[in-house]
């Protein structure tokens, strides 16, 4: 049993991006945080890139989680779709990553199941399930789901404690490299040096 943590956890996208905090204390959850990070004012991509990791890493500096729990890319049509949010993910994951933080991904099904007990709930059912896990006043529900997804990937994480979980898990740039020797490009020896 966990005696005390800081879950940071993290829905991401590139015109709304999703975040909420648990602490931890044995069996006892409570939200310190939970908020949105509005990119849509933002035309440029990298622009967009940049502010969430800048206020990843604000996030980590405030609140000092001992991991993040951040949401996977599910699978649809529009590939670039797709790539925009792989790619809001990865500078979350970054972020994390910079300041050591461990970093576990939860697919949207699986964090759908462990708050509501339904893969397939509505973004409405998993925020009033966590309003009520957490004893979260309906005056301080936030109208932009995306927190409560962010809120969601945390406390999911939370039910995990002490689980054997097949979710990926890293615990820095190396764990990360390991386990996905596939998806990594290796340098290439050019005449006696790295290119």
């Amino acid at each position: 049993m966990v005696k005390e943590l800081i879950i940071l956890g993290i829905d991401p996208g590139t015109t709304i991006m999703g975040y909420g905090i648990l602490k931890v204390t044995g069996n006892k959850t409570d939200m310190l945080a939970m908020g949105v990070l509005d990119l849509k004012k933002y035309k440029d991509h990298y622009l967009k890139l940049q502010r969430i990791f800048a206020r990843t890493l604000s996030l980590i500096d405030e609140f000092h989680p001992d991991c993040l729990a951040i949401e996977a890319p599910f699978f649809g049509k529009n590939v670039q779709s797709m790539l925009k949010l792989g790619r809001a993910q990865g500078v979350a994951m970054s972020a994390a990553l910079y300041r050591d933080i461990p970093i576990t991904e939860y697919a949207p099904l699986k964090i759908k199941m462990a708050i509501t007990g339904n893969g397939n709930a509505s973004k409405e059912q998993v925020a009033d399930m966590l309003r009520r896990y957490l004893n979260i006043p309906k005056e301080s529900m936030l109208p932009q789901l995306d927190a409560t997804d962010g809120l969601a990937a945390a406390y999911c994480h939370f039910l995990q404690l002490g689980r054997p979980t097949s979710e990926k898990a890293y615990t820095g740039w190396k764990d990360f490299i390991a386990k996905n020797e596939n998806k990594v490009k290796k340098p290439k020896a050019v005449k006696g040096r790295l290119s």
